[in-house]
């Protein structure tokens, strides 16, 4: 991979991909391997400030959106032994591991979604990522991260829309609770 590759080609490069509005299938499927070049960058990993957020267990470094909150390219620090509960993002996403190792779960809802604030979710699977390893998600996936290790580890993350703007959702399996979400950006 080129040492070259920069955010601002990156981002150019998102763009063009996204333009005309092609199906969510087909921009992740181009966006993935951007991702990854982009992910193993000089300039992602010298833009990397691996500070965390204590109280949310991770920290959220804005490195571009675009004024109508569309393309957020994010990198991601993660606490050791902390994660995040299930949640949705309410857009697409590319999320390509940089420095650690990192739990996914994937869940499912199972209850019809008429009752407000009420959810029911059954655990499907669980995948350890890597870095280099990379993970397309769609709107309606819900997934939860963990960062089982002992160092903060890192992930560089691509939406088609800031996850802050799209109305996503977490949820409380124990609790079979479902509120909206928003994370605190650094």
């Amino acid at each position: 991979m080129p040492a070259s590759y920069t955010l601002q080609r990156f981002v150019a490069e998102l763009r063009a991909v996204t333009a005309g509005g092609p199906q969510v299938s087909a921009i992740l499927q181009q966006v993935k391997p951007l991702a990854r070049r982009f992910a193993a960058s000089r300039e992602l990993r010298g833009r990397c400030n691996l500070q965390c957020d204590e109280q949310q267990g991770f920290g959220f470094q804005l490195l571009h959106e675009e004024p109508d909150h569309t393309l957020a390219v994010a990198v991601l620090s993660w606490l050791p032994g902390r994660g995040t509960p299930p949640h949705d993002h309410g857009t697409w996403g590319v999320v390509v591991g940089v420095l650690g190792d990192e739990v996914n779960a994937f869940w499912q809802r199972v209850d019809d979604g008429t009752r407000p604030r009420h959810a029911e979710l059954r655990r499907l699977s669980e995948k350890t990522f890597a870095p280099g390893d990379a993970i397309a998600i769609t709107p309606e996936i819900i997934h939860s991260v963990r960062n089982e290790t002992d160092r903060i580890s890192v992930s560089l993350h691509v939406y088609g829309k800031n996850i802050n703007f799209t109305g996503r959702s977490q949820f409380d399996p124990e609790r079979r609770t479902v509120t909206p979400w928003t994370v605190v950006q650094n």
